[in-house]
């Protein structure tokens, strides 16, 4: 990632986990985010409260959020600390958008891009990465379903476990 090439703790997985935290606290649905060279612009639905007894539910609106190096940067330390402290036996799990960014950014990880771009609609991920090689640069689509995200999350925990073991015999 251009913004935070040289610091080993930020890389997709922890960024998206963290933009993905803010979502679920926001409330944010059927999101886009792309990456701009100094952040990422996020894009989505929210429901914007009523100011009538008719309109109690609410409508829904498109909002466009720009987050910037020290937006996320801001975003990764309160995760950070949230994750630090253990959580009391009635603290939920995470929320939807932070488990599933985070698998999604652990497999761009593993791609290593140098842009993304992605969509969501109905727990359903298009994303086009920049990717290098020796024969060049471009862009690859990849699809993932909310039921691979689903498999993604459910077998992440035994995938860091696994990671962690392999870096600590090293």
């Amino acid at each position: 990632m251009r913004i935070y090439e040289g610091s080993p703790r930020q890389d997709f997985e922890e960024v998206f986990r963290s933009i993905g935290a803010y979502l679920d606290r926001r409330g944010m649905r059927e999101v886009l985010l792309a990456e701009a060279p100094d952040g990422f612009i996020v894009q989505g639905l929210v429901l914007v409260g009523s100011g009538t007894w008719s309109d109690t539910m609410g409508q829904q609106v498109k909002e466009t959020l720009t987050f910037l190096d020290d937006d996320i940067a801001r975003f990764m330390d309160e995760a950070i600390a949230r994750r630090g402290h253990r959580p009391p036996p009635t603290t939920t799990r995470p929320g939807y958008y932070e488990q599933a960014l985070r698998v999604l950014g652990r497999y761009m990880d593993e791609q290593k891009p140098r842009d993304v771009f992605f969509f969501e609609q109905d727990g359903n991920f298009v994303l086009r990465m920049l990717t290098s090689s020796q024969a060049g640069s471009r862009h690859q689509l990849f699809e993932f379903t909310s039921e691979d995200v689903e498999r993604m999350i459910s077998e992440g925990p035994a995938k860091r476990q696994r990671d962690a073991a392999a870096r600590s015999t090293r």
